[in-house]
């Protein structure tokens, strides 16, 4: 748990009233009913240890991405995944972006590792661009990470140059980890997972969290064709890292495949609702491709939400970012216009499609 620490996520909605949480991009659906079964099953083997190798649950994801098990390690969330390949790989240099998920940069500082930035521009709508590739020859990086889709920009990187940057690390001896946790809820399905046998460099993470409503679960895996690193990570865990509950709700979970289907159905008809909205307000918002949105507005927007009951994602601890920067999840119709008129109400302006909370 966090002790004495400043909390740097979303999604903590215990130390106030909130009442509609718009901070934390999980699946606005909630959790699959089936993974809800699935976890008051599983409740009658909690007197019994949990599979340390949770085999049933690997078999699940080896079928689920057609990979072999022995490219699967499981943990308990993407976070500690993350940790636990810094710790195996012990890299001094590398490259991240600017504005990125700001674990891996946590992460990095515990090993001592020495982190270079590409920065992002909003004139460029915070996309990567082929100045990546001088960046990485100038830095010599150890490792690279990449979020893709980026978090907390939802811009995913294109085809062409991702292939420029998976032939670039290879030639040059780089690793590249690339974050995958978004890319179910996203408009383009381009994972690496195709290129894990021709690349073992790659490193790919995934989590139930956000695709199936599970961020109270604490459940991610990850893809590599290196079963050496993945085996350095295992040793940095405990051996019951992954709960019985957690495996029973991961098995479950890759089974809702139709629920996967409504919420990206959702996501592409609320995202582009709540973007017009939020721009008829002034604020700059980034063309997101994910099921959250990056905009600009006035420093104090989360505070005058919070007194309404309402949290935002305020990403002014983003490197990159600063005062006024914004993330929203999606979310469904009936709660985004609640968000909206309040937001609506605090700048003087009337909604005209629901009354506030």
């Amino acid at each position: 748990m966090l002790y004495q620490t400043k909390n740097p996520h979303g999604g903590d909605v215990y130390g106030g009233e909130i009442l509609l949480d718009y901070s934390a991009n999980t699946n606005p659906l909630g959790t699959p009913e089936g993974v809800l079964n699935a976890i008051r099953s599983s409740l009658s083997q909690l007197h019994r240890y949990p599979d340390p190798y949770c085999r049933e649950l690997v078999g699940a994801i080896a079928a689920f991405e057609d990979v072999p098990r022995q490219w699967i390690l499981c943990g308990s969330g993407a976070a500690e995944l993350i940790y636990s390949y810094c710790e195996a790989v012990g890299a001094k240099r590398a490259v991240e972006l600017a504005p990125t998920f700001s674990e891996y940069s946590l992460a990095l500082n515990r090993t001592g590792c020495q982190i270079s930035r590409y920065n992002l521009s909003k004139e460029n709508g915070f996309c990567l661009d082929g100045g990546f590739l001088r960046f990485l020859e100038q830095a010599e990086p150890e490792v690279v990470f990449l979020c893709n889709p980026n978090n907390p920009t939802g811009k995913t990187i294109e085809k062409d140059l991702m292939e420029q940057i998976l032939n670039f690390c290879r030639e040059k001896g780089i690793r590249l980890f690339v974050d995958e946790c978004f890319a179910d809820l996203s408009d383009r399905e381009q994972s690496l997972k195709p290129k894990l046998e021709e690349y073992p460099n790659v490193f790919i993470l995934k989590a139930f969290t956000k695709s199936y409503g599970m961020a109270g679960i604490r459940l991610g895996y990850c893809l590599s064709a290196d079963p050496e690193l993945l085996g350095r990570m295992a040793k940095t865990v405990q051996p019951w890292n992954v709960s019985t509950v957690a495996q029973a709700a991961g098995v479950a979970a890759l089974k809702e495949r139709e629920f996967i289907r409504r919420t990206r159905e959702l996501i592409a008809r609320e995202r582009p609702w709540l973007k017009e909205k939020l721009e008829q307000l002034g604020f700059w918002v980034c063309d997101s491709e994910a099921n959250y949105l990056l905009f600009q507005g006035p420093e104090d927007l989360h505070i005058r939400l919070k007194e309404k009951r309402i949290a935002i994602r305020n990403c002014d601890n983003y490197p990159g970012l600063g005062p006024g920067w914004y993330r929203i999840a999606v979310r469904g119709r009936e709660e985004n216009a609640v968000l909206m008129g309040t937001m609506y109400e605090l700048l003087g302006k009337e909604p005209s499609w629901q009354k506030t909370l």
